[in-house]
């Protein structure tokens, strides 16, 4: 059987320890060559264009570099080169790979994009590697770590959280009383359990999490390539991840196209089937009990309060 063979793996069986390995090492690498090449970035002057609204306007809230569009041709044509089967989703291609696809890659070249024209060092490459859907390899390099210095939190499914090949613990704040929480969007309304902060990327916030200097985190309708490298570390360092059902707050098990489009996509894009690109889903992730703490108390902040958040310039 060849490592690269993707007919190898039925749906929800575990995949062969070895290939997760060998697609580790492949995010690892490219997420530590994607990120040298945002850092040398910053050393220029950057090119910045912004993408259109619903209505295809252009507005100055979503920018996307140069940086973001050559990594993530980089990576693709690296990824095709040695997994021939897999599929790849990036932020800034056009792909919509079909929602029973058993491979699939995606790709968040440069999450923090605003952070990172600007020059603060908060901001990160998201590599997810999901099997039929289900996020089973991460690999997040991040321009600050616990390390105080740049590195990958890595992981397959089944083994341990590493930072840069040595595992990550949590033991070493095991005595901190006042602990951190993310709260992009907002925190939950009785949540004060903890100190609450915003980094202005959610793929950062959720490698935080996963390596233990953050507890928990809820992201209100993040995008797939926003969180899918994030997810996998959280699972694999013990952390706990919830997802918004119909029915309330249920264990997150893997991606799934939505049922149908949203109107404005339908409108801008045709009446298409939904992929995996369209997903959008509230999230929970963090210990057993921050998540608790957070499903009794969160709801999704209000319309009002989301637009006074955009007007004050934190990210919603």
């Amino acid at each position: 059987m060849s490592l690269s063979d993707p007919a190898a793996v039925a749906p929800g069986a575990t995949p062969d320890p070895a290939l997760l390995e060998r697609i580790e090492a492949l995010a690892v690498a490219l997420a530590q060559e994607s990120g040298a090449v945002a850092a040398e970035a910053l050393t220029r002057e950057i090119l910045v264009d912004y993408k259109p609204d619903a209505k295809g306007k252009e507005q100055d809230r979503d920018p996307v570099s140069e940086v973001d569009r050559a990594v993530e041709v980089a990576v693709q044509a690296r990824v095709l080169a040695e997994f021939p089967g897999h599929l790849v989703l990036g932020e800034e291609g056009e792909a919509h790979p079909a929602p029973d696809a058993e491979w699939l890659w995606v790709v968040d070249p440069v999450d923090g994009t605003a952070n990172f024209v600007n020059g603060f060092p908060l901001f990160a490459v998201s590599i997810g590697v999901l099997h039929h859907g289900r996020p089973v390899v991460g690999a997040v390099w991040c321009a600050s770590t616990h390390a105080l210095q740049a590195g990958v939190y890595h992981a397959h499914e089944g083994g341990p959280l590493r930072l840069d090949g040595v595992e990550v613990s949590h033991e070493r704040r095991t005595r901190v009383r006042r602990t951190l929480a993310a709260a992009p969007g907002g925190s939950p309304a009785g949540t004060r359990l903890w100190d609450h902060r915003v980094t202005g990327s959610i793929a950062v916030e959720a490698a935080f999490v996963a390596a233990g200097i953050f507890v928990a985190a809820p992201f209100w309708g993040p995008k797939i390539w926003d969180i899918a490298g994030g997810l996998a570390l959280v699972r694999a360092s013990g952390r706990e991840v919830w997802i918004r059902g119909r029915r309330g707050w249920e264990p997150f098990e893997r991606f799934e196209a939505p049922r149908e489009l949203p109107a404005s996509v339908r409108k801008r894009e045709g009446d298409r089937a939904p992929s995996l690109r369209d997903w959008r889903g509230s999230v929970l992730v963090g210990t057993t009990e921050a998540t608790r703490a957070m499903r009794e108390h969160s709801r999704r902040p209000s319309v009002w309060t989301r637009v006074l958040r955009r007007l004050a310039g934190r990210r919603p």
